[in-house]
């Protein structure tokens, strides 16, 4: 028992120099994947969250909850169109997209939140017009493409300690238009509104790999670039990396691609030295903060 103990101080104490480093920062995290839908996994998340917000870090968590939308579309007998293996979101199914995500979806995350001990409010990108949005492709109906951010809802909730929870439904240049946006698009966004220090996009791989199947821990944009150019980037890993492209060219200092399914995923990346993904940046190296004098 004692030797835990000392172990836990030790860590602690190793974090310091992180801690004093991300205090104040906005850090933006995209949640999904299989973690949702595993109740100790959304616990853990929690945690982690609640952690960051108590050591002075200001975390927004945008989700995403495609799995539950398919099951509820599949309950109401809604069948989907996909084009270029993308779906086709008409009017029936972003009605049932905006019930999932911020009424069922989103609350559970609040919720585990508030079980760990913090603050958090829900929303989505249509509360005070978070998020405005076209068309991404008219073929595709109502996905959304975010082209105006409002996010000084955002800084209200951090000035109250409050932890922001984004559902990625928005409102369209018509009011009356609601648009499905993909979660790491959404992420992405409001990393860059924010000019966050870090956006973590958690998923189930293990990170970016290179030709020889070796994780890229550190990347340059042009890098990246090249490398989805070249066909190393592939399938689902290239749309998170131009979101990663798109939000460090809006400013956001540094994006990670985590593996999810490492415990604390979001608390190694953050708090230690080498973290547990690919980070894509421009300048900033991963390195070891100095003490504050």
């Amino acid at each position: 028992m004692m030797r835990d103990s000392i172990a836990t101080a030790r860590t602690l104490s190793e974090a310091l120099p992180y801690m004093q480093r991300y205090a104040g920062a906005v850090v933006v995290v995209k949640f999904g994947g299989n973690a949702m839908g595993d109740e100790a996994a959304m616990a853990e998340f929690a945690r982690d969250i609640v952690l960051m917000r108590q050591v002075g870090v200001n975390p927004v968590v945008v989700h995403g909850g495609g799995p539950m939308i398919n099951d509820l579309l599949g309950k109401l007998g809604i069948e989907s169109r996909f084009v270029r293996g993308k779906r086709v979101t008409d009017k029936a199914t972003v009605e049932v997209v905006e019930m999932v995500l911020t009424g069922l979806v989103n609350k559970r995350i609040v919720q585990a939140i508030m079980d760990e001990g913090g603050r958090a409010v829900g929303l989505s990108g249509k509360d005070d017009d978070l998020m405005v949005c076209v068309a991404d492709d008219p073929e595709l109906g109502f996905v959304g493409k975010p082209v105006e951010m409002n996010v000084q809802v955002l800084r209200d909730l951090f000035a109250a300690g409050i932890i922001p929870v984004v559902a990625p439904v928005a409102t369209g240049m018509d009011a009356n238009e609601t648009f499905n946006v993909n979660g790491d698009t959404a992420a992405g966004a409001i990393a860059g509104a924010l000019q966050a220090d870090r956006l973590l996009l958690l998923t189930d791989v293990s990170g970016v790999k290179n030709a020889a199947g070796e994780i890229m821990t550190q990347m340059t944009p042009d890098e990246v670039r090249a490398m989805i150019a070249d066909g190393t980037i592939a399938g689902g890993m290239i749309p998170k990396t131009e979101t990663a492209l798109e939000a460090v060219e809006a400013g956001v200092r540094a994006v990670v691609i985590l593996d999810g399914r490492i415990p604390n995923a979001c608390l190694l990346e953050l708090f230690t030295d080498h973290g547990s993904g690919s980070m894509i940046r421009t300048t900033e190296p991963r390195v070891k903060p100095r003490l504050k004098r």
